[in-house]
Parts: C-alpha cells; sequence; structure tokens
C-alpha cells in the first residue's frame, strides 16, 4: 500500500510527499482507515513504528472535513496528550508539516517555558492542540483553554504516562472534555491501568496491537556481552576504541546513571551528549541537537527522556544496563537500523540482570547472541533462579505462558 491510496485529502498528500513518506508502517496502515470511519481506537505498538502519523495524518483529514461543512472557527477540535514535553514539540512538528497547505493551526503546551508566549498563542486560538497533562491543566484553570467544542482527543504514550503519575491528570482533562467525541489511545505496553483506564474512556473500541515480532527490524545485528556489573564502564570505552563508531545512544537506567557515564566519557575525550529528567528544557533541546548535527558524537539518555523522540541515523545502540521490562529493550533497539538502513546493539548484562534478559529472548522468541571474546568475562557465572514454573513453560516450538499473556493481556 502507497499513501496515495489512503482516501486523504491532496493538500495532505502533497506534504506527505515532501516528507519523502511513501510507503505506510505497519500500524499506519492498520490504524489510518479505521480512525478515518470516526471509531475510537486501541492501537499497542513499539516506539519507532510510526505511530504519530498513524493519529496526525487521519485526525487532519477529519478536520479538513468538518471544516468544508462547518463555519470556520479556530476552536480547540483535535487534542493529544503526551507525557514529556520532547514528545509534546515533536508532535507539534509533526502536525504543522502535515497541515501546512491547509488553514488549520497546531500549538503545542508544555512546563520549564514561560506560560506568556502559550497563552497569547491560545488567545488567538487554534484548532490542534498538542499538551503535557501538568501545563493543560494550569491554562485551563486561568481561563485559557476551552475544550467544549473537542472532537478528537488523542491519549499518546499512554503507558509513560501511568509510569510518570499523569494517570490523574489524564482523567480531569478526560472530564473536561464532551462525552461526545473519538477517543484514540496510543501505548507501548498495555499494563492493567491503562486497560482500566480505555474502559472508562473508550466506548466499542477497536483494538490494533503490532507485535514485538512484527516490528523489530531484521536488519539490526543483537550482540551480548555477559560480565560483573564493576567492569561495565570498561567494557564500553573498549568497545567505543576498538569497535563500535559512528552515531552512537548509549541507555541507562537512572539520571545518576546518565551523568556518571558523562564524565567518565568526557574525561576519555568523546564527543558526549546526554539528557534525563532533571536537565531543563534548553538543555535538553541543545543535547538533541548536537547529537544529531554531528557525525560522531554519543548520547546518554535515561528511557523515559528519550521515549519517542525522533533520532534518525543512529549508527549503534549501547544497552549500558538491561531493561527490566522486555518491551522496553524493543524500543531502544529500534533507533537503530531505521529506513533500511543496518544497525547494531550492544547490550552489557551482569549476573544480577539474567533474568531480564531470558525475559526478552522470551518475547522476541529468539536467542541473543552471546560474545565471550572480550577482555572482561566473568570467571565464575553466577546462576540466577527462574521460577520453576517459568522454565517448564518455556519449551522449544511452544510459546510461552507469558507471552500468551502479553498478547491478550489489553483486550
Amino acid at each position: 500500500m502507497q499513501f496515495s491510496e489512503l482516501p486523504l485529502d491532496k493538500s495532505i498528500l502533497k506534504a506527505v510527499k515532501e516528507e519523502r513518506f511513501h510507503t505506510p508502517t505497519l500500524v499506519q496502515e492498520k490504524a489510518i482507515p479505521v480512525i478515518l470511519e470516526n471509531k475510537n481506537v486501541i492501537v499497542a505498538a513499539q516506539t519507532g513504528t510510526g505511530k504519530t502519523a498513524a493519529f496526525a495524518l487521519p485526525i487532519t483529514q477529519l478536520l479538513l472535513d468538518k471544516e468544508g461543512s462547518e463555519k470556520k472557527s479556530k476552536k480547540i477540535k483535535a487534542l493529544v496528550i503526551t507525557p514529556t514535553r520532547e514528545l509534546a514539540i515533536q508532535i507539534e512538528e509533526n502536525f504543522k508539516s502535515f497541515t501546512k497547505y491547509t488553514d488549520l493551526e497546531t500549538t503545542a503546551v508544555f512546563g520549564g517555558v514561560s506560560l506568556e508566549p502559550q497563552k497569547e498563542i491560545l488567545k488567538k486560538g487554534i484548532d490542534i492542540l498538542v499538551a503535557t497533562p501538568g501545563r493543560l491543566i494550569d491554562l485551563e484553570i486561568q481561563g485559557f483553554v476551552d475544550l467544549s467544542f473537542l472532537q478528537i482527543f488523542v491519549l499518546d504514550e499512554a503507558d509513560l504516562m501511568l509510569d510518570m503519575g499523569f494517570i490523574n491528570d489524564v482523567k480531569k482533562i478526560e472530564k473536561l472534555c464532551p462525552a461526545k467525541k473519538q477517543t484514540l489511545l496510543f501505548s507501548a505496553t498495555m499494563p492493567d491501568k491503562i486497560v482500566a483506564l480505555a474502559k472508562s474512556t473508550l466506548k466499542n473500541p477497536v483494538k490494533i496491537e503490532i507485535n514485538p515480532e512484527e516490528t523489530t527490524a531484521k536488519n539490526i545485528g543483537q550482540l551480548v556481552y555477559k560480565l560483573p556489573k564493576k567492569n561495565k564502564t570498561d567494557l564500553c570505552l573498549h568497545l567505543l576504541r576498538n569497535t563500535i563508531n559512528g552515531r552512537i545512544l548509549i541507555f541507562r537506567r537512572t539520571k545518576f546513571g546518565v551523568d556518571k557515564l558523562e564524565q567518565t566519557l568526557i574525561k576519555n575525550n568523546y564527543n558526549v551528549f546526554s539528557i534525563h529528567g532533571d536537565k531543563t528544557q534548553i538543555i535538553r533541546n541543545k543535547a538533541i541537537h548536537n547529537f544529531k548535527s554531528k557525525k560522531d558524537s554519543i548520547l546518554i539518555a535515561t528511557d523515559v527522556a528519550a521515549r519517542g523522540i525522533d533520532i534518525s541515523n543512529v549508527d549503534a545502540i549501547i544497552n549500558f544496563d538491561i531493561p527490566n521490562v522486555p518491551e522496553t529493550y524493543i524500543h531502544r533497539i529500534g533507533r537503530t537500523g531505521r529506513a533500511g538502513k543496518s544497525g547494531i546493539a550492544f547490550s552489557f548484562c551482569s549476573p544480577d540482570e539474567d533474568v531480564y534478559l531470558f525475559k526478552i529472548e522470551e518475547i522476541l522468541e529468539t536467542t541473543i547472541k552471546v560474545i565471550t571474546d572480550h577482555p572482561y568475562p566473568l570467571t565464575q557465572p553466577k546462576k540466577v533462579k527462574i521460577q520453576p514454573n517459568t522454565i517448564s513453560k518455556h519449551k522449544k516450538g511452544r510459546k510461552s505462558e507469558a507471552s500468551k499473556k502479553n498478547k491478550k493481556r489489553w483486550y
């Protein structure tokens, strides 16, 4: 399927072509036609699968259809709630790209910056609003946001909003919206609390799930290095000197870990930038800009800070810490190997992380190659105890109970 085959206005298709989009991703192919039918939708798909365009393109089309039949007025007709400032900026940029040959106006509001410029834009009137939960509630309380004309409500990266403690704010915002509206919920995973939220906010939704094995790029090499935790920094330096080059994205679990590794790499004369939740918006934007603009550079990030940010041309991923949620691993490695290019992901696994690696391999239904020829091997590998009932169900040729649960947990 090509974008030209979708029932989209010529002005949208022209903008899409200029963005060099030709073939829809799997999530776009499945979600766009359903959203255009004005149906409520729940989408589960990993980062890097094209979720933003999957809702931005049909929303643009639906608002253009309404413009043709109603008197034009600059009222908020579509609202996208997203958990981070970076995501809000990115989604706003996507909407502006797709609507540039229309009369639709888009803006984004988020914390960490002055309220006044955002108030001025809202006073003039806009059609599409992208917002982080806290800033939206602040502006609504002050009388600068009116959601009474809202037609489409989008929850983007809903599971991350749960992790960041925004669910109560999201419920408050949903109550400010009209009862009659189209609701779209996009999430990488579907934990029980997200399922409960979906049931309370969506009526008869169409469920679309893009499985991890469908979206994990085949052109991404995956390697695991097993070693003592104390030697991870040494191995990182060894690989950077001898094996890995280009634009590299390193994931760490904590903000402290990000800062510590950044200081070490800077001392070793590497071109390093970092992002995490404690850094100001200006510093985070500058770090991402510098990383994107330099051919040989390193960006160190936490999962929350990097979630959903569109960074192309990443040559390699380093999982300095193995994530304890399998889907997070898929999000991470999906940063490389995009647009048909090859990529590679290196994972450092200490003995206490073996259980996380087991779960990742289980959901991927494959075994990741272990590299033993390196300077810091385990002398006496420690065996991690895994629940017997989990092992007994992980049999060749048969999907594990955990995998089955994963596929139907959000229905």
